[in-house]
């Protein structure tokens, strides 16, 4: 096993348990605490759980795959590892997309149904917890992945700092609830946790397009390498 697949391997396995931690308390506590935000928050990470599995998995085949009769059998070709890659990358892209685009739907019927109260003073504890820790994991990931990654890293670091993101958009929402709470314009703080959903939910959208766009034009690319060598009578 090489240096570079053991730390990618690691940085993986990594990623994966604090996506389950995540996942675990953003759900659990976004639903205790009645937050729309908070579970979307804990519905992006169990999302990146099951993306970092499948980044984990087509890693260890990539790097070490299994014969048919149980033998190890020789390394995948180049081109085969790129597209497997590429094929991760964009499921991790269709995959966030759909999750925004759900959170954006769900998000403007609270708000246009009269808005969501959130206990604020137990949701900036989370919050504050929440972007500290999703910035902590990306801070590893991406400096542990070194300064050319892999394609499946850096999408798994992109991934991360979206996390983080979208993280402390959620506890921007609880500031703004908790100062509203303050002041004459008490009745508008129900209106916070959905529209920072629909701001976070907007401006991540370009990150599952260009994830997608990029594997797109990488899997296009090794179609018409391996369609040129098959014309050519060369095995792709």
């Amino acid at each position: 096993m090489s240096c570079e697949y053991a730390k990618e391997r690691n940085l993986l396995k990594f990623s994966t348990f604090a996506c389950f931690c995540f996942a675990a308390l953003g759900i659990g506590l976004g639903i205790w605490a009645g937050s729309m935000v908070i579970v979307f928050d804990g519905a992006y990470s169990l999302v990146g759980l099951a993306l970092s599995l499948m980044a984990l998995a087509a890693s260890t085949y990539i790097r070490n795959p299994k014969a048919k009769n149980g033998k190890e059998s020789k390394p995948i070709s180049e081109q085969k590892a790129a597209l497997i890659e590429s094929l991760v990358v964009l499921v991790k892209g269709l995959t966030v997309a759909v999750v925004c685009l759900i959170s954006f739907a769900s998000a403007l019927e609270a708000l246009f149904s009269g808005g969501r109260e959130v206990n604020a003073g137990f949701a900036l504890v989370f919050g504050i917890v929440n972007v500290a820790g999703c910035l902590a994991t990306y801070a590893v990931v991406s400096k542990h992945a070194g300064k050319r990654p892999s394609v499946i890293l850096k999408a798994e670091s992109s991934q991360w700092l979206m996390d983080t993101v979208i993280s402390a958009a959620v506890l921007v929402g609880f500031l703004v609830s908790a100062g509203l709470m303050m002041t004459s314009y008490s009745e508008y703080a129900v209106y916070a946790d959905p529209m920072m959903v629909i701001l976070a939910s907007v401006y991540f959208a370009t990150v599952p397009v260009k994830m997608i766009g990029e594997s797109s034009k990488k899997l296009m690319s090794l179609y018409q390498e391996s369609d040129n060598a098959n014309r050519r009578g060369v095995p792709a």
